[in-house]
């Protein structure tokens, strides 16, 4: 079985506004909180950086996936939301099939806007 990856844009930024020479955006803010904990690399999450995940107006943004599970993609995070996503990693690697039921979701995350697609495995092809 593949380790869950847990994917952060680097790139994201709430603000519309310009980010100001020398400061940190709120993904690469998001990505380094996590790695300090280093509870999502304990359990066996792969924490990687990534430079988009296209959703510039709605950042931040995650996404979580793993081989034959299905795939989440979360935007609009709010801040704080480290310890939402590392618990809510945490059930995905622990769940068999990766469905997550919405009254597990945290309530800091359940603010953000969510995108659950099919893992490939349980799309049918014609």
């Amino acid at each position: 079985m593949s380790s869950p990856i847990l994917l952060i844009c680097k790139s994201c930024h709430r603000s519309s506004e310009d980010l100001p020479e020398g400061e940190k955006s709120d993904g690469t803010q998001l990505l380094e909180q996590l790695q300090a904990t280093g509870d999502v690399q304990a359990d066996h999450i792969q924490l990687q950086s990534v430079d988009c995940l296209w959703v510039c107006d709605h950042g931040c943004a995650a996404a979580l996936m793993c081989a034959d599970k299905p795939t989440y993609v979360l935007s609009d995070l709010p801040e704080g939301c480290a310890a939402a996503l590392q618990e809510l990693a945490h059930q995905y690697g622990a769940s068999k099939k990766g469905h997550i039921p919405w009254e597990q979701f945290s309530p800091v995350l359940k603010s953000a806007t969510i995108a659950k697609i099919p893992a490939l495995s349980s799309v049918s092809t014609p």
